[in-house]
């Protein structure tokens, strides 16, 4: 018989889910995902600065992204590449440096729709529900920077 403690760890961790249609074909929805310089205009979730982006996209490699929020507070978060199939989709692990205890999982797929882009974020494995509320402001903010960029 489970033990209420086995009961606790079982239970489904919180995630979250964004769509945003761009107005982009999926290569370069992709590749704002995927080029570091490109990245770092869309990235985080104000109109904060991104200080560093480094990315290693391919399945093993590691990114970092450096960014500052309008508050001056100084954010790093990386995690590891986990599965990359050009233009369509990417799945990579995300801990804050502050918190790398913490490692969640991100799945980020683009889709034709039209003439744009059906861009899918899944976030999951979130620690607590309020750290998964913190990254749904945090992505809604960068999701409406990235759809800026296509108009």
């Amino acid at each position: 018989m489970p033990t209420a403690a086995a009961e606790v760890a079982e239970a489904p961790r919180p995630a979250l889910t964004l769509e945003r249609r761009l107005a982009a074909p999926p290569a370069l929805v992709y590749a704002a995902w995927t080029e570091a310089e490109k990245l770092a205009r869309w990235f985080g979730p104000d109109s904060g600065p991104v200080k560093m982006a480094k990315l290693d996209v391919r399945v093993g490699g590691r990114f970092h992204v450096k960014f500052e929020t309008e508050d001056g507070e100084e954010h790093n978060v990386g995690g590891e590449y986990r599965e990359v199939v050009p233009n369509q989709r990417l799945v990579f692990t995300w801990a804050w440096f502050s918190t790398p205890e913490r490692q969640s999982l991100v799945t980020v797929t683009v889709k034709p729709d039209g003439d744009g882009t059906l861009l899918t974020l899944h976030h999951s494995q979130f620690f607590d529900q309020a750290a998964a509320d913190g990254h749904k402001r945090g992505w809604t903010g960068s999701l409406d920077k990235l759809a800026a960029l296509f108009g």
